[in-house]
């Protein structure tokens, strides 16, 4: 058996949006969410995934939104690529999902709860190895809740999680190791086939039940990812080299300034005069941070934008 990759946003809507999903993403979320337990019993999916109307490339963050059967609303998206501002956009998108529920002429009783699940291929939160991170609204000193937990992101960082397949032993573990590894698997693992749902997923995630233009939709996904991942690993080796080379004539941060401009001018054209005046403010971290930024930025007035956010948090 060759299995899709769960990990691109073609593939993951295909495993969990569909309308034959609901018992797959009742489970998924019951582990991921509800640690392991069996509090969702049902659940709608909105704007569900159709077997052979697919979209082109991604244009929008949320891969699967649900309605629970307590009117909890979840925003789940699966991320490949760590791009400028991706917290703050995760942020937004709950803020807007929360605050898009009330009609005119509606009380803020009506406003139901929100959670927004994202999954990374990336590691998010270095600063401790746990595979799951849960935030809520709390007060800073006495870490009591706000508002019974109205609003909550849950992230799942599938680097850190590392265990083998003889080593699972919740539903959570189960869960995640088919999100890091299903492409890798030849069989469904006896491991994997104990849970109904979780066997049913790999059966949908089996390259033989997709058609011929969802087989060419998730290998251009996958080329894309792909192309973006080989970008930023080029970049930053000829960022690398080049930025050397500029320190050892001019001094590190005057390289890193001409190696940011000319790739920046590679990318946009010619740089105007303010950006350069505003990279000269930056230290090397951060001119560091921007060199690695570059391709995830569609163009000039992004760049001003991280500058200007850069500087306002100065």
């Amino acid at each position: 058996m060759d299995f899709i990759n769960p990990k691109t946003d073609f593939a993951f809507k295909r495993i969990f949006g569909s309308q034959e999903s609901i018992d797959i993403l009742i489970s998924f979320l019951n582990a991921l969410i509800y640690d392991n337990q069996d509090i969702i019993e049902d659940l709608e999916i909105i704007d569900p995934y159709t077997a052979g109307v697919v979209s082109g490339l991604k244009d929008s963050f949320v891969d699967v939104k649900a309605i629970l059967n307590d009117k909890t609303i979840v925003i789940i998206e699966m991320q490949v690529l760590n791009l400028p501002d991706f917290k703050n956009r995760i942020i937004y998108n709950l803020a807007k999902t929360y605050t898009n529920q009330l009609k005119r002429g509606e009380g803020y009783w009506d406003l139901n709860p929100v959670i927004a699940l994202t999954i990374t291929d990336f590691k998010l939160f270095e600063e401790n190895n746990d595979v799951i991170n849960e935030f809520v609204l709390k007060e800073r000193r006495k870490n009591f809740e706000y508002n019974n937990e109205k609003i909550t992101a849950i992230f799942v960082e599938l680097p850190k999680f590392n265990k083998e397949l003889e080593e699972l032993e919740t539903l959570s573990d189960r869960w995640i190791y088919f999100m890091k590894n299903a492409p890798s698997l030849e069989i469904i693992p006896e491991k994997m086939s104990e849970i109904p749902a979780i066997e049913k997923a790999m059966t949908i995630a089996n390259e033989t039940n997709l058609t011929v233009k969802e087989l060419d939709e998730l290998k251009e996904r996958e080329l894309y990812i792909a192309v973006r991942k080989q970008e930023v690993i080029v970049a930053k080796q000829e960022g690398l080299e080049e930025g050397r080379q500029e320190g050892l004539e001019e001094g590190e941060k005057t390289g890193e300034i001409k190696l940011i401009n000319r790739l920046l001018s590679k990318r946009f054209g010619e740089i105007p005069e303010s950006m350069m005046n505003n990279l000269e403010k930056l230290s090397n971290e951060k001119l560091e941070e921007l060199g690695e930024l570059i391709l995830d930025f569609n163009s000039v007035e992004d760049v001003f934008s991280w500058l200007e956010d850069i500087g306002n948090k100065n």
